[in-house]
């Protein structure tokens, strides 16, 4: 008894760390977004950025791997039988050749980043055909890097916002 006491506490300690270790990266990058002046910031990447995501189009992106499984869910004799759940796989190493630097060490932290195998999995079963399901998960990988830029990418500052800053 005494010994579950002992490791119940361990876990309530141990969970504001957890918290603390997953809400850092966060924290760090979003000082990054407003930080548009900020001269650590590596115009050149920003630029390269800017310039990918402006060109984003799904076909630049790598493949993946996708399997199918059987659906869940109501449907009857259709869903026992048919396998249209599918699940795509994109390895991070083949998503870093595709995207600008200053994602790279963003990707990692992504809510669908599986550190086993060190990829982005999506997964979908809302509809009744296989490729749709896979061409969801395509449309989720594009709408995961387009947040990842918009919340580590300054926007590109106004000639009147600079001239305005100059004169301050």
């Amino acid at each position: 008894m005494l010994s579950h006491g002992l490791s119940r506490r361990a876990a309530v300690i141990a969970r504001p760390l957890q918290m603390q270790r997953t809400l850092q990266p966060f924290l760090l990058h979003r000082s990054k977004r407003y930080g548009a002046f900020d001269a650590s910031l590596d115009q050149e990447a920003l630029a390269e950025a800017r310039t990918w995501f402006q060109s984003l189009d799904d076909a630049q992106l790598p493949k993946g791997s996708t399997t199918y499984a059987r659906s869940s869910g109501p449907g009857g004799q259709h869903v026992n039988k048919t396998e249209t759940k599918a699940t795509t796989v994109y390895l991070v190493k083949d998503l870093l050749a595709a995207i600008p630097r200053n994602l790279h060490s963003v990707v990692r932290f992504s809510k669908y980043h599986v550190a086993s195998n060190d990829s982005l999995t999506f997964q979908d079963q809302t509809h009744r055909s296989r490729t749709a399901n896979a061409d969801e998960n395509r449309r989720k990988l594009v709408e995961e890097l387009t947040r990842i830029y918009k919340e580590t990418t300054p926007g590109e500052t106004s000639h009147d916002k600079k001239k305005k800053h100059e004169m301050m």
